[in-house]
């Protein structure tokens, strides 16, 4: 039995911090915009395509990205904010596809395969499109091919805030004259490899040996050699987010001891802290459960800057217990629960120059994860 026709949709929000900050300040249209840390070491996490034309690009030095573009007008993010338009394009999305993936904040892959039954699937991607700027007045580019290797560097070549349809069967055709660089993986290292051998196009690369670039690259090289074919099997992951992370503990005792009950915050907030970047999570609610020894049950919840940071964590929930704690009550029950759970927490830390607290974080969770949980704890747990 023949395949079905396959269809794969990827859209990809334009600039998408950069775009936000212009929705919420229109003024910025048309200038030059950097999003990102303002120190000495902070770092470019988005930039218009006007902050491009000086050779700005994300993950450039903000000092650098200044002395190319003096005039760029440098904002800090506001991560809630993006985090809330996100959440937008998902539901909007999320309403109307059979199956999508999102990737990231700000990119999704949309399986339409068996659409096309009833309905013209590319017309159908471009009304979708247009409801999601009607709705966000953000910029969004899509393209749409039969598998995700292909719609993802489609979308490329179709930004800004365009659209464009890679026929089944003419991949390569469209794949050849492209850079090796095009292709999603192929870092500054390999396509260094590959220009060295005198592959600099997708069509070179599609007509070199594949043994030789299984001797070059090993296996890798083998893979690279099929997606210069235009020939990828990749298949979109049905988006689920988790509801909640939680921990709670029932005392032996109950308790009016606050540095006890200030002990077991921190702890807990470091386990959902580590659940959560395990997880490649970020949260955007807290909940603060408190049980007392009348069994009477009261919790706090408050929305939040989404992130995976324990000590931004332990701030929130501190702040909410001494909120619900009645002074006096002994407490039978402590739990701390993280809601609003989203899949692309390392974006949201290039802003406020927090890139050296994710650093520290994966170090420390690396050890964990060697020697265990309790290998490294706080010295207020202790």
């Amino acid at each position: 039995m023949n395949k079905p026709q396959r269809y794969i949709a990827h859209f990809d929000l334009d600039s998408f911090f950069v775009s936000v900050e212009v929705v919420r300040d229109p003024t910025l249209k048309g200038k030059a915009v950097l999003v990102g840390g303002h120190s000495d070491r902070g770092v470019v996490a988005a930039c218009s395509y006007e902050a491009r034309k000086f050779g700005i690009h994300s993950a450039m030095p903000m000092r650098k990205a200044m002395q190319l573009c003096p005039h760029a007008i440098v904002l800090g993010g506001t991560r809630g904010e993006y985090s809330k338009y996100s959440k937008i394009v998902t539901d909007i999305i999320d309403s109307k596809a059979p199956l999508f993936e999102k990737a990231s904040i700000d990119e999704f892959y949309l399986d339409l395969t068996g659409m096309d039954k009833y309905f013209d699937p590319y017309k159908w991607t471009i009304e979708l499109r247009q409801q999601i700027i009607d709705e966000t007045q953000l910029p969004i580019s899509f393209a749409l091919a039969s598998n995700k290797m292909v719609a993802k560097i489609a979308t490329d070549v179709a930004k800004p805030n365009g659209y464009i349809q890679v026929n089944s069967g003419s991949e390569k055709d469209f794949l050849a004259p492209l850079k090796i660089s095009k292709i999603p993986g192929v870092g500054d290292n390999t396509a260094e490899i590959l220009r060295s051998h005198g592959i600099f196009t997708i069509k070179d690369l599609s007509e070199y040996p594949i043994k030789q670039l299984e001797n070059l690259l090993g296996r890798y090289g083998g893979e690279l050699w099929y997606k210069a074919q235009g020939i990828h099997e990749g298949e979109v992951t049905p988006y689920s987010e988790a509801k909640s992370i939680s921990t709670e503990s029932t005392f032996q005792a109950d308790t009016l001891d606050m540095a006890f009950l200030e002990k077991e915050i921190v702890r807990m907030c470091e386990r959902v802290g580590y659940e959560l970047r395990q997880d490649e999570k970020l949260t955007g609610c807290l909940t603060v459960k408190l049980r007392y020894s009348d069994f009477s049950t009261v919790s706090k919840q408050t929305t939040i800057p989404f992130t995976a940071s324990d000590d931004e964590l332990l701030v929130v929930a501190k702040e909410l217990f001494k909120k619900l704690h009645t002074k006096g009550r002994k407490v039978r029950l402590l739990g701390i629960r993280l809601s609003h759970l989203t899949n692309q927490p390392m974006q949201a830390s290039l802003f406020a120059d927090k890139q050296k607290k994710v650093d520290l974080y994966k170090a420390m969770d690396e050890v964990k994860n060697r020697f265990g949980k309790t290998a490294l704890k706080k010295g207020r747990t202790i």
